[in-house]
């Protein structure tokens, strides 16, 4: 079922400016920050970052997760919204760590570069917890990725449903496949959505919210996300969960 409020309507506006009514200041800010490399800005339009991150709801003092962070696109941003007072945590599978050592070294460049907020991590996939509970899980376009590397997905999201806080958030942003098959996750880095929403709900989770933000009705979903014709504009869906607070 899709539950969206006014603001989320909004956010769905392809055409939202950064400083667009429903996204907060701070989150403006960390997206204007001057501080970001070009390469991270020039694809900002494609992967609406003020809007995502006001959709998940990340505000100054918060503790986030940050899961397969790449070089660190969205660890700028979070470590900007956040602030002294919060915490991001740029974490890595153990077996991304494995296939791709250099990754954490992206979080740990971060944090030596002045983003004092950020820290790094490696834990196994289905076994990922924290010295305290967190405020939320932010997962994007890595998802896939967990079930063609064959963890345990069903522990997976109850240990992420027990390193939150109660009312945290499970924010997935992920390639969208028209079918639940293998084929689709292993060869094209794709996911049926009604597969991801199914898992999730099964750990405890419910569904606050879902977005057409990053949808792309020109996406054919029967090619690889690394095509040249379709890469950075796939059609993706954005599903945003949250633990019940009691």
């Amino acid at each position: 079922m899709r539950i969206f409020s006014l603001a989320v309507a909004a956010l769905a506006i392809a055409s939202v400016p950064v400083h667009a009514a429903g996204v907060p200041d701070y989150v403006a800010s960390a997206v204007a920050d001057t501080a970001r490399p070009d390469k991270d800005r020039e694809r900002d339009a494609d992967r609406k970052p003020a809007e995502i991150m006001a959709l998940i709801g990340v505000k100054p003092g918060d503790r986030v997760v940050d899961i397969g962070p790449g070089s660190g696109y969205y660890l700028r941003i979070l470590s900007r919204i956040v602030g002294a007072n919060g915490k991001v945590i740029g974490f890595n599978p153990t077996w991304v760590d494995e296939k791709f050592p250099a990754a954490k070294d992206a979080v740990t460049g971060l944090a030596a570069a002045g983003y004092t907020n950020l820290e790094g991590s490696v834990q196994p996939m289905a076994d990922i917890k924290f010295d305290q509970p967190v405020d939320a899980i932010f997962m994007s376009q890595v998802y896939h990725d967990q079930h063609w590397q064959k963890i345990d997905i069903a522990k997976m999201n109850k240990s992420i449903f027990a390193a939150q806080k109660p009312g945290g958030v499970y924010f997935i942003v992920a390639h969208t496949a028209v079918a639940a098959d293998q084929k689709a996750i292993a060869d094209l880095h794709r996911i049926d959505p009604a597969m991801v929403k199914a898992e999730v709900l099964a750990a405890g989770f419910a569904l606050e919210a879902e977005s057409d933000l990053l949808r792309n009705p020109a996406d054919p979903k029967t090619i690889s996300v690394f095509d040249k014709s379709i890469r950075g504009k796939t059609d993706q869906f954005v599903y945003k969960f949250r633990k019940p607070a009691k």
